[in-house]
């Protein structure tokens, strides 16, 4: 079976490669794929470029790409335990997590339907009778769609539905480890109606496959989440060309416990907002600063609560925690934890793989927290991106801005206190894209996600997200041009 989509056809890789796709859980085989090399990108591209310039996708209606969207999200419901099926077997999540995720993606759909035709533009007053001024907004072009592992499909949505909706066309590619939702959806949209060439799917790995989204000068905008490094290579690469770019490169995010918090549930979001998908989230609240007169209390009871997390498959109804993606990501999260302890954390649980026999075929980690830590440590400052929870402690709302804000992320975090004024006076100071006032991890397609400093450029989601796909035209009318006789010897 061929899983390329390039120019409306279905298609194998040129060079014939093929990859498997095995489940976290398990290490069984989920399926094989085509394996793209930069030739099938290359096609893939320009087709996208044809059929921005010469389809009338562009010009289309709102009507007809609201409709489009509709559908894809209809046709998303009706199949959510296909779905969510899929997502589970390529990530390890659980099935109920991976069930939410397809809830959220039909959301972001029917989101960017509805607003496709916002903001048109805006009529400028030149303070002359006899000039018509206005800005409008138009498609941007063909993007460069390159989407993470751990949210696979919903991350793929916060790009895909507003690239639509603005009229670009686009070539996706999802990362090699978790391709089976990229290619449900990308079957959807066509049934839905999407021309030939507007929607373009590649597989395969960044080096290879990835090369010509970042280099080709058909490309318009890259639009990657993902690591750091791999960012910061790509608007490297984007800048030989001058593309636009929009980056969502992770982070390192605080999650502040005044001592006035309601302590209980404090604690019951702090075990979800570090351990969720076993901490293999980019907003993770993967950093706990605790005010010094309950800490003790509170990471005593924290630690009892991480020790009982049950890991398990994504069918198994009990378990509360999956697997890390790969055998290579748990290593790179062990690595972490002995830095961490080298320069002076004290394990308080976890720290080591499981002792289950019926974990062991997977990936599996245990939730880890890891006490006395400085902001200056490397598991603080650098991403693990797993169930590690580095603990550090404050004395006063200027301390705990200081701590939090010494990252070179900023992303998100979030502020726990019954005192409305210092929430919002925190709240403004911290220097992060999101931040949650007694609560953590929700957002709503309505509202801008980014973050600030190294944790990327631009924003996905609300009107800014639209934006990002979009660009803006300055058109001046001249209805009653005369001549002016500037030059004299005319």
């Amino acid at each position: 079976m061929a899983e390329l989509l390039i120019d409306g056809d279905w298609r194998s890789a040129l060079a014939g490669g093929r990859r498997e796709i095995r489940c976290p859980a398990t290490g069984e085989v989920v399926t094989d794929v085509d394996e793209a090399a930069s030739e099938d990108t290359t096609e893939a591209i320009l087709a996208a470029r044809r059929a921005f310039d010469g389809s009338g996708w562009p010009d289309s209606s709102v009507r007809v790409r609201s409709d489009l969207l509709h559908t894809v999200a209809d046709l998303l419901a009706d199949n959510k335990e296909k779905v969510a099926r899929a997502e589970s077997l390529d990530t390890g999540k659980r099935l109920v997590e991976s069930e939410y995720d397809v809830d959220d993606v039909v959301s972001v759909f029917r989101h960017y339907a509805q607003v496709a035709g916002e903001d048109a533009g805006r009529v400028v007053d030149t303070g002359r009778a006899d000039v018509r001024s206005k800005v409008v907004h138009e498609p941007l072009g063909v993007a460069a769609l390159i989407t993470p592992w751990n949210y696979p499909l919903l991350q793929t949505s916060w790009k895909v539905a507003p690239a639509l909706a603005a009229g670009d066309t686009f070539v996706l590619k999802p990362s090699e480890l978790t391709p089976s939702t990229a290619v449900l959806l990308m079957h959807y949209l066509e049934q839905a109606g999407m021309p030939a060439g507007v929607g373009n799917l590649i597989l395969g790995a960044g080096a290879t496959a990835g090369g010509p989204l970042s280099t080709h000068h058909g490309v318009d905008l890259v639009s990657f989440t993902g690591g750091l490094g791999t960012g910061r290579t790509l608007m490297a690469n984007a800048a030989a060309t001058v593309k636009k770019v929009a980056l969502e490169l992770g982070g390192k995010n605080p999650n502040i416990v005044f001592a006035d918090a309601d302590l209980e549930v404090a604690l019951d979001f702090a075990l979800t907002a570090v351990f969720l998908h076993s901490g293999q989230v980019c907003s993770a609240g993967a950093r706990l600063l605790v005010q010094e007169s309950v800490k003790t209390e509170f990471v005593d009871e924290l630690t009892e609560r991480a020790g009982r997390i049950r890991l398990g498959g994504p069918f198994d109804d009990k378990a509360e925690a999956g697997p890390l993606i790969s055998a290579a990501h748990r290593d790179k999260v062990e690595a972490y934890v002995t830095r961490g302890l080298a320069e002076g954390a004290t394990l308080r649980c976890g720290g080591a793989r499981p002792d289950d026999p019926s974990l062991e075929a997977g990936f599996f980690y245990l939730p880890t927290i890891l006490d006395d830590c400085r902001s200056q440590m490397t598991v603080v400052q650098e991403e693990s991106f797993g169930p590690v929870l580095t603990v550090e402690t404050f004395t006063d709302e200027d301390d705990a801005v200081r701590i939090a804000n010494d990252s070179i992320f900023g992303l998100a975090g979030a502020v726990w206190t019954k005192n409305a004024g210092l929430a919002e006076r925190v709240a403004s100071r911290l220097r992060m894209g999101t931040v949650w006032i007694n609560d953590y991890h929700p957002y709503v397609p309505q509202a801008e996600w980014g973050g600030y400093k190294q944790s990327g450029i631009g924003r996905e989601l609300g009107a800014a997200g639209l934006a990002e796909y979009r660009e803006t035209k300055h058109v001046w009318h001249n209805v009653k041009p005369a001549v002016q006789h500037w030059f004299g010897g005319q």
